[in-house]
Order: C-alpha cells, then structure tokens, then sequence
C-alpha cells in the first residue's frame, strides 16, 4: 500500500530537495506594492511572487558557462538563425578565411549558392582523386553538409547543381539539428527553395526527431507564404508533436497572422499537448493579439488541462485585454489555480485595479475577505503577502496543514487530505513532497489528469527525486499512456535502482506494453 511522504519528518531530506528544486528568484512586483520581500532572511520568504511558474527550470549548479561572444558580435550560437552561416563560423574560427578549413570554406561557398568555389574548393579537397561530384557530395562541416548549407541564399542554381548534377540525398537530415535540406530552406524562409526540392521529391510529410513537421517549422518562424505553401501540398494541419501543433507552435511564438493563416484552413484551436493547449501557450508567453484570434476562432477558454486555466494565466500575467476577453467567451472566473487561488486573487497581486474590477462582478465572495469589494480584496492580498513574509508563520501553517492531510489519508479521505494539502501549497509552492502527495490522493479519487498534472509540476521542481517521476509514471499509467509511463518508470529506476514500488510499476507497464 501506498503511503503519502512525511515531508515533516525529515527536515534535511526538506532542504535538500528545496536545495535542488530551483534557484530562488524575485517575481514580478505586484501593482499594489505587493512585491517579494528584499530584507534579509535566514530561510528564503515563500510568497506568491515565488510561484514555480515564474521561474526557470531546475539546475544541478553546472560548472559556470564560458564568457559570451564580444557585444558587437551579440546574438547568436550555433543552431540558430540569429546570424547567417558564415557569421557564425567567424566567431568560431576567425575573421581570416585563409586559416579556415577548406570544409568550412566549402560550407560557407555552398551557403552563398556560389557553384564555381563549391567545385574549386572540392577540387582542393578531393585529395584521394575521387573527382568533384563525389567530393563534393561526401564533404560536410559541423554536420552540415552542401545542400543543407544551400538554403542560406536559397539559390536555385546551387540547388540544381547539388541535386540534378552531383544527386545529393535530398531527404539527408544533417547531424547537429536533425534537419534535412528542405527543412533548412524553411528555417531560413526561402520559399523558392522549398519549392524546388519538394518539386525534386523531397518529403513533404517528413518529420524530425520529436515529430516536429516542416508545418511546424514554418508556422515557430512566421513564414506565411511557406505556411500557405505546405498548406497547399496537403500537409496534416494538426500534426502532433512533443510540443503540440503547428498551431500552438505560432501561438508561443507570437506569429498572430500565421495563428489567423492556420485558423481560417480548419486548424482545430483545442488540440494541444496533455498539459497546454494553443492558447495557453499565447497566454504563457503574453501574446494577447494570438489569443484574441484563437477565441475568436473557438478556444476552450476553460483550457487544456484542469490545472492550466486560461483566466488564471491572464490574471497572473496582468493582461488587461485577454481578461476581457476571456470574460466575454464565458470564461469561469471561480476556478482555482494548483494553488487554491482565484483569478481576482491573482489579479490583486501581479494585475491592475482594472483587472479586479473585471473579474469582481462575476466572482462569488470568498468567505475570508471580510469586505467584499474592491478595495478590500486588494487590502486583503496585501495583508496575507505580508503573513507569507514571515517565515516561521509559514513554517508553522505548512506544518500544520501537511499533518492535517497526512491524517486525513490514513483514513482514506483523499477528498480532505488533497484540500488540506492545496491550502499548504498556497503557502509554499515549492514544497514537491506536497505536490507528491496530492498527486496521489488524486489517483485515489480516479482524477488521472490532475494527478498528471501534479506529478508533472513535482519533477520539473525536483529533476533528481525518484518519487517524482514514479508519481508521474502512475498517472501515465492512469490514463493509458504507457509509452509515457515506460519514460518515466525508467528515470524513476535510473534514479532508485533498489526500489521495489518502482520496479514493480515498471514491470507492469512493460507487459501492458508488449
């Protein structure tokens, strides 16, 4: 029988997993003056500033990164479109071509379409005198090789020459990206290009590692026209990837007019990852205008998952316009965050008056704010922000809270238990063995996805715990994802070999698999 963790118990095994869950940063100051705490303090202050979503991913503390590049040469590393090929290779080797490797010389001539220096530099370098062709077909550099390097200057010339005349592979993905030459002409928006090597035979439907299509590519770099183009060709408008659709992918990014592109060809507006939808991931990223044409387009304002509300994103990130938005689609403003906190709660805190005053005449009255108004929920997010700076209050109510549920799922109330466990969890939000255990009373109660979602948020909080990616393979395993399931059980294996919880789960998704 599962039993929840006794995070109180163990007061070192708390620090070291608060240790390695994420560095502590400062959240947006509120509006109100309800920012983090700046004095100093033993125990870092756990406020709502320091919500888990507002801070980067979790760290081992690696040795300190090399110094950047030169200010005058700022913006790129290599893998990015930040810098044209040959920009990237001065910063690698030097502004002096004649140092260069004839490979990188050879790379830059084919980035440039420049067909007379590809054949003179594989002349240089066909020291085996296996003649130009297959030179210059076998000759690469950092994992690219000509026809990858093609796409740069896009010209056609170049392309038919390494196609028609030397017969490159012309679904080769290069080594370093996973690319292949079509996709690279697409990364670089070079719609000509395109063009030509779908028409020679590449694959339109291809996909690279994570099934990232080239729809992907086009819509994650704002190229409408190549959008339209592979539209055309009968590409899958919602293919599905690691990171959801094409859809989603113009969202994040911010691409409003490829979001409005994709949604007048019948892009479905709700299909997303388990955990986010397209406009979640608009709102994530404060991308107003995108998430404004995805609800007009049909969004589900109420989200993807039960624990990403689209509301509750808008009212965190202050977003005035989406708040209104969201609010004339029916958008319910009385569901909770992970934490137990409501949008007019949260607007209080990082939002404007005029985000309160949205979300008010639609939110029922929370029984602790004693004057209902305004005024006085903004008054009352000040004053419990002002209880969460004092560390030992929240030392004590945690505490508290924790035994509460821990007591209550001794004796199989999971409903009570996870209520007691959400109220602690407004309190710190980077408590994992919190998150841990309501994952679990959620199982309990058959609620797969919140417990996925628990489970999800407690290893991006602790990389390194074993129980985490357990709790996270028994929701996959809730819901029928064994594939997910089999990743997770693994790390969880990889990470505590000895376990027998673990090891068994494991087995059991292994036959379901087979």
């Amino acid at each position: 029988e599962e039993e929840v963790d006794r995070a109180s118990s163990n007061p070192e095994f708390i620090f070291r997993m608060k240790s390695e869950a994420r560095p502590w940063a400062r959240g947006r100051p509120s509006a109100f003056g309800c920012g983090p705490p700046t004095g100093s303090h033993s125990h870092p202050p756990i406020s709502r500033p320091f919500h888990p979503r507002h801070i980067p991913e979790a760290s081992s503390l690696p040795p300190p990164p090399p110094p950047p590049p030169p200010p005058a040469r700022r913006g790129t590393r290599m893998g990015t479109r930040a810098l044209p090929l040959p920009c990237q290779f001065e910063l690698l080797l030097g502004e002096d071509r004649d140092r260069w490797p004839p490979e990188a010389r050879f790379i830059e001539a084919a980035h440039l379409g420049d067909v007379r220096g590809i054949k003179e530099i594989a002349k240089e370098l066909d020291v085996h005198g296996n003649g130009i062709p297959v030179t210059v077909a076998s000759t690469s550099y950092m994992g690219m090789n000509a026809l990858h390097a093609a796409a740069g200057r896009g010209r056609l010339p170049a392309y038919q020459y390494l196609v028609e005349e030397v017969k490159m592979d012309i679904n080769k993905p290069d080594t370093s990206q996973d690319y292949s030459p079509v996709e690279h002409a697409v990364t670089y928006g070079n719609l000509p290009a395109v063009r030509y090597l779908l028409d020679q035979g590449a694959d339109v439907h291809q996909q690279r590692s994570g099934n990232i299509s080239l729809l992907h590519s086009a819509a994650a770099h704002g190229h409408c026209e190549i959008v339209k183009y592979l539209l055309s060709r009968g590409v899958d408008i919602d293919a599905q990837s690691i990171i959801g659709t094409p859809l989603a992918f113009a969202a994040q990014k911010g691409h409003a007019t490829v979001v409005k592109i994709l949604l007048q060809h019948n892009a479905d507006p709700n299909k997303g990852t388990r955990i986010l939808g397209p406009l979640d991931m608009a709102l994530h990223k404060s991308n107003v205008s995108c998430a404004k044409l995805l609800i007009q387009g049909g969004a589900n304002v109420s989200g993807a998952g039960p624990c990403y509300n689209p509301l509750v994103t808008a009212a965190e990130k202050g977003l005035t316009e989406a708040i209104k938005c969201l609010l004339e689609a029916g958008a319910n403003p009385n569901v909770l965050d992970q934490f137990g906190r409501l949008p007019i709660e949260l607007a209080a805190e990082y939002g404007t008056r005029e985000d309160v005053e949205m979300l008010f005449p639609s939110t029922l009255p929370i029984s602790t704010v004693t004057n209902w108004s305004v005024d006085g929920i903004i008054s009352h997010v000040k004053m419990e922000i002002k209880q969460l700076e004092d560390g030992n209050f929240v030392t004590t109510m945690v505490s508290d809270l924790k035994q509460q549920g821990d007591d209550a799922f001794k004796k199989q109330d999971y409903l009570n238990a996870s209520v007691f466990y959400t109220q602690a969890l407004k309190m710190d939000n980077f408590d994992a063995k919190l998150l841990s255990n309501r994952s679990l009373c959620w199982l309990r109660m058959g609620n797969g996805e919140r417990a996925f979602s628990d489970a999800h948020e407690c290893t991006k909080l602790c990389p390194k715990w074993a129980k985490a990616h357990y709790r996270l393979g028994a929701a996959f395993m809730f819901v029928k994802d064994y594939n997910g399931a089999y990743q997770s059980l693994s790390c969880a294996l990889e990470l505590d070999p000895e376990s027998k919880e673990i090891e068994k789960l494991f087995w059991e998704t292994m036959e379901l698999m087979s």
